[in-house]
């Protein structure tokens, strides 16, 4: 069942048609028309994970545990080596079910090797779990899905989501790599970061709406439903993220995911107070619908003008661009201002 939904999900994605907004469009930075910056000197890296990497974006969580998520996997997994990306992979449930699909997530260590890779398994995972998946591939973090909304339209899906806090808590307390909590498309309230905060995790992926609507996917394997009434609901990305990084809260890592399609989006994340972009949709489209080469172009130019907007905007190095002034505006400023 799982290893047929894997695939379900990558195929009712790539024929979604909705639509959100991420609310990047209203946010506005200043063009810096004197930057006394060299542009052959300008400084993408980054500190992520415990290790340096060339530019702020990760390849997020998509899939695993199949013959086609095992070629998709192969495919990012030497994007992510190419321009040394962190890269996630989907929920590893399967693969400690079944030891046919470890080699779907397997691939993606055997690739990048040295490179930054993180595990994935939702909110009710045990730590028995959590341990095997990191250790399937040498993991440098694992991410914990929360994904209640997702849930609440699968017709197999979990009714019951009591003691997830206190279990997400027991995981980040006796995990020996870093724990990362993730949405899955419909953003983290202010309230959501706090409580994640206090348990001790210092690694947040807001994954907002605007993106991926897994809404409009799980619709689209019931034929018999028609939940497209709460396709538009969910925290848009820039607005979750200005809120968790109100929060003030020291150590920690945002990481801006949720609608994010270009240099523009990841320029605005961090500007915005993201430690790290990251995409998934987008990258999968380029993937299943462009091959690998026109996949490598989109993510090279994705950095050069990333270079190129940090230069207009007076910055020469990851650390200057957060410091960017920026303004709001539209629905955006609206949201925030209440």
């Amino acid at each position: 069942m799982r290893k047929y939904r894997k695939t379900e999900h990558i195929e009712n994605f790539l024929r979604s048609t909705y639509v959100g907004d991420a609310l990047f469009s209203d946010i506005f930075l200043y063009n810096d028309s004197i930057p006394e910056i060299n542009y052959d000197e300008i400084d993408t890296s980054v500190d992520f994970l415990n290790k340096r990497v060339k530019f702020p974006l990760m390849i997020n969580a998509m899939t695993g545990g199949s013959n086609l998520s095992e070629e998709i996997n192969r495919n990012l997994a030497n994007v992510a080596l190419e321009f040394d990306l962190p890269m996630a992979v989907g929920s590893q449930t399967i693969a400690l079910e079944d030891e046919d699909s470890r080699k779907s997530f397997e691939i993606v260590r055997e690739i990048i090797k040295d490179g930054i890779v993180i595990s994935n398994l939702s909110g009710f995972s045990s730590v028995e779990d959590a341990k095997k998946a990191i250790e399937l591939l040498r993991a440098d973090a694992i991410q914990i899905h929360l994904n209640p909304a997702q849930e609440l339209v699968q017709t197999e899906g979990e009714r019951n989501f009591c003691g997830i806090l206190k279990n997400v808590e027991e995981i980040v307390k006796k995990s020996e790599v870093p724990v990362i909590v993730k949405e899955v498309g419909f953003g983290m309230s202010p309230k959501t970061v706090k409580k994640l905060y206090d348990i001790g995790v210092r690694y947040v992926d807001i994954s907002g709406y605007g993106g991926t609507n897994f809404f409009e996917i799980e619709n689209l394997r019931d034929p018999n439903s028609d939940i497209s009434d709460l396709f538009s609901w969910g925290i848009p990305t820039a607005l979750s993220l200005i809120e968790a990084k109100r929060l003030n809260l020291k150590d920690l890592c945002i990481i801006s995911a949720g609608g994010l399609k270009n240099s523009m989006d990841i320029v605005k994340s961090i500007v915005a107070g993201a430690s790290m972009a990251a995409i998934s949709g987008e990258v999968l489209s380029y993937i299943v619908r462009g091959g690998y080469e026109y996949t490598l172009k989109y993510v090279d130019g994705i950095i050069e003008k990333t270079k190129m907007l940090m230069m207009l905007s007076g910055a020469k190095n990851i650390a200057e661009l957060q410091k960017v002034d920026y303004k709001v505006t539209g629905k955006l400023k609206e949201l925030l201002e209440g």
